[in-house]
């Protein structure tokens, strides 16, 4: 018998702290998590209705690791080589964030709900800025 894995894989988190107001805590509560891994991406929706598509790619060179964010403010580290980067897979840790396993076996960081939604609202500022810093380095999306 041929067992696939399903194109998408949702990972569900709801649950928001007693100290939040309901309109804040629905800006960042995370209702649906699911990997698309035919267009690489993951679909996160929250409790405010906001939902957001974002790119293996950008939620890899974007990552809250501290291998990508280093260990203070201005320490950023550019990562080129990512275009064709994919997920493997999500991993919900508590009722906060996920760990995403890219298939560059990168793992570390943990992306919270309040930094997902700050990655899809900023998304198109953020890649564009991306790969205006790939050119300024002479670097490439290109692996």
């Amino acid at each position: 018998m041929n067992k696939t894995k399903p194109d998408v894989t949702p990972v569900v988190a709801e649950q928001r702290s007693p100290q939040e107001t309901p309109a804040a805590a629905d800006r960042t509560r995370c209702t649906e998590l699911k990997l698309r891994r035919a267009d690489k991406s993951v679909e996160v929706a929250f409790a405010d209705g906001a939902r957001f598509v974002l790119s293996a790619e950008l939620l890899r060179v974007e990552s809250p690791s501290a291998e990508v964010r280093g260990h203070g403010s201005q320490q950023k580290r550019l990562i080129a080589g990512r275009k064709f980067v994919s997920i493997i897979g999500l991993e919900a840790v508590g009722h906060y964030a996920v760990r995403i396993r890219f298939d560059d076996l990168h793992d570390t960081g943990l992306y919270t709900w309040a930094y997902l939604r700050e990655l899809g609202e900023h998304q198109d500022e953020l890649f564009a800025a991306y790969t205006a810093a790939l050119v300024r380095a002479g670097l490439t999306r290109e692996p």
